[in-house]
């Protein structure tokens, strides 16, 4: 029999809000029938309407707020429900916080099928959040383009192509601002062409901005089509002349027509390749390639916690895995007798290498390879860990290094993570290889969005 859906598109109702889903929307029900509605905080009465309509559930617009949440607060920036790069101003810091806790639980109870906060299971402690949640971030990559003769630098609408454009940022560094300004102002006087990504043409395709937070070292990377750079002696003038502790100036090139937003080749415009910046009393080189955490304030937090759960003596091998520039690694480094820091991206390596040096870590060693591949050689050659460290990208470890990690057997794995979802899933996983869950950490990397860190803390099972 097929399900009959209760609501029909653009009808207006007067719904409740009874939960929130993952991305921070308001979640509803029409005759047990899910409205999910963006903007809408749990406990609100609001007036909704339908937008959309599929099998098991729909979306609504936020109309009216009826009775509104104590938690709703006045959103520092008008367009922030607009542009999608920070949709919970309206959240109350702390109900942020909340919020966060109890999404990394249902993921950790539903798909990892652990229970939680109880004395004979695992510890999930509150969110770590910041005493200043704006203006964190020290990397930002703005698309450029140009609709109705009017240049657009700014973040896509969400789930579309269309650009929101900026003038400023709350959860930016200020400097980004400024930048953009610039880039803005040389474009329009000398008639530069932004990238236009349905006919692959074009000359600016993003602008980046990569800053040092404790060194101030601000790094500008122009994104092109081609490897010519039209009006580049006047770019480079505007920039040095007006952005304050500016060090490099990069051009990427990116010729294909892809959603990739940096391409291989990097050509220095001015300047050094790389800036540098400290997280703790370590000293980082950061080129536009490498991986490098967004929230200086809060990496530092989280490297803390990784080390802590690591509980090292001195003596221990451990592995590094997804080890971009090797932050984790140095932090690691202090308290054990040897790291081993995996990472695919070739230049990533160069700057690990250079940062050890700089650092005077003598102590770590970095191989370029997919973590999967060049941790069972480690293996292979007779090397193993006592303490697996994993910090891998979004869509979590591959299974065949959860394996690879589990068939070594090392005492503790501390698995640092950026998605709730992947990481529950491959705790799962390590939990049927023999690795209990211990502790879950969650750190606010990212305030004002709903995205959230972990720290998970491991060990193996004895059989």
């Amino acid at each position: 029999m097929e399900k009959i859906i209760p609501i029909e598109k653009n009808t207006e109702h007067v719904v409740e809000i009874t939960g929130l889903g993952y991305e921070g929307e308001g979640v509803a029900k029409i005759d047990n029938y899910t409205i999910f509605v963006q903007g809408a905080l749990l406990g609100e009465t609001v007036r909704i309407k339908v937008l959309k309509v599929r099998k098991n559930f729909g979306f609504g617009k936020l109309i009216e707020i009826i009775n509104p949440s104590k938690d709703r607060v006045e959103p520092v920036c008008s367009i922030y429900n607009r542009c999608g790069g920070c949709g919970l101003q309206h959240l109350a810091y702390d109900a942020q916080l909340k919020f966060k806790t109890n999404r990394v639980k249902d993921c950790l109870e539903r798909i990892a099928k652990l229970k939680v906060d109880s004395k004979e299971n695992i510890v999930l402690h509150d969110t770590l959040g910041m005493d200043s949640p704006y203006n964190y971030r020290n990397k930002v990559q703005l698309p450029v383009r140009e609709y109705k003769n009017e240049v657009k630098i700014g973040f896509y609408v969400p789930r579309t192509h269309d650009i929101i454009d900026i003038q400023n940022c709350a959860i930016q560094d200020e400097t980004t601002d400024k930048v953009v300004k610039l880039t803005r102002q040389w474009i329009k006087e000398f008639d530069i062409k932004p990238y236009n990504e349905y006919i692959n043409a074009g000359v600016v395709r993003h602008i980046m901005v990569r800053r040092g937070f404790k060194t101030n070292e601000t790094m500008v990377v122009i994104v092109t089509k081609a490897n010519n750079l039209p009006c580049k002696k006047e770019f480079i003038e505007l920039m040095v002349n007006n952005i304050e502790g500016i060090t490099s100036i990069i051009q990427n090139v990116n010729p294909n027509k892809t959603n990739v937003i940096l391409g291989e080749k990097c050509k220095t415009l001015w300047g050094k390749d790389v800036i540098k910046d400290n997280i703790g009393e370590f000293k980082f080189n950061i080129s536009p390639l490498s991986f490098f955490q967004v929230n200086p304030i809060q990496t530092e937090v989280l490297y803390n916690k990784a080390l802590e759960y690591a509980d090292l003596s001195g003596e221990e091998i451990v592995f590094d895995a997804y080890c971009g520039t090797g932050s984790i690694s140095l932090f690691l480094s202090q308290k054990c007798k040897k790291v081993y820091g995996i990472e695919m991206v070739p230049q990533a390596i160069e700057n690990a290498i250079v940062n050890a040096k700089e650092n005077n870590i003598d102590n770590v060693e970095f191989i370029v390879g997919k973590s999967e591949e060049a941790i069972p050689q480690l293996i292979e050659e007779g090397i193993k860990a006592d303490v697996v460290v994993v910090d891998p990208p979004r869509k979590g470890c591959d299974k065949v290094l959860l394996e690879a990690i589990a068939e070594m057997k090392p005492k503790k794995v501390v698995y640092v993570s950026c998605d709730p979802g992947t990481l529950a899933r491959d705790l799962n996983i390590l939990d049927e290889l023999g690795y209990e869950t211990l502790e879950v950490q969650p750190v606010d990397m990212f305030p004002q969005t709903s995205h959230i860190e972990c720290v998970v803390k491991l060990k193996r099972k004895h059989r």
